[in-house]
């Protein structure tokens, strides 16, 4: 059974401390601070019941919009600066609802859009999308989780770039891009339907830009 709430740092529990206490945790945590504030900026961008973040490095996200439903998706625009494999951090920020209203809870139903700049020099072949609950660990049939698994015949997977598509959901929960092409400065726009029948708050889409080989 999942657990009614993420598991994290309290605040109020925190500044509930005894004076003393207080100030000496707040002196240890004190170089986490400065390192994020001196380092590189993280940006979590949120929309709908989701939030959204490039944490796990190698791009860049540039822009955010939409619920999740099939009339107002999810939009995230980004820009990748090389073909090798990038992960998106998806977090849940409202209570989850299996099958509740998009945008007030997390209903485990995303209609997705993916916009993606080709910053890395070279043309990218195919691309291929896998979810994953469990970060490098495959997604399984049993977790719920996948490209719209139940429906046999999906017809809102699109792609501006490429022509065919295949999806593959065991051992591995991939959707993959194929018959196309996406130069170097160009953009190629994904279309997609993620499910999650046991929805988590936390889950992952790896994006994997494939160039030429031979």
């Amino acid at each position: 059974m999942r657990p009614p709430e993420p598991s994290g740092f309290s605040l109020t529990r925190f500044f509930s401390m005894p004076g003393l206490a207080c100030r000496v945790a707040l002196l240890l945590l004190s170089p986490l601070v400065a390192t994020e504030a001196h380092g590189e900026q993280l940006k979590v961008w949120a929309t709908g019941a989701y939030s959204f973040s490039d944490e796990l490095g190698g791009f860049h996200i540039t822009g955010i919009s939409g619920i999740g439903t099939k009339d107002d998706p999810i939009v995230i625009t980004e820009e990748l600066n090389s073909a090798t494999p990038v992960t998106l951090t998806i977090r849940t920020t409202k209570p989850i609802e299996a099958f509740g209203r998009a945008g007030d809870v997390a209903n485990g139903i995303m209609y997705m859009r993916i916009e993606v700049l080709n910053n890395s020099g070279q043309a990218w072949v195919e691309f291929q999308f896998e979810l994953q609950e469990i970060l490098n660990q495959p997604s399984v049939f049993g977790d719920g989780l996948s490209f719209d698994q139940r429906n046999k015949t999906p017809d809102n997977i699109i792609s501006s770039s490429f022509a065919d598509f295949d999806r593959d959901f065991e051992p591995y929960d991939r959707l993959l891009f194929k018959n196309g092409k996406i130069d170097p400065l160009m953009t190629g726009r994904f279309e997609f339907l993620i499910t999650d029948y046991t929805p988590r708050w936390t889950f992952y889409l790896v994006q994997d830009p494939r160039i030429p080989t031979g």
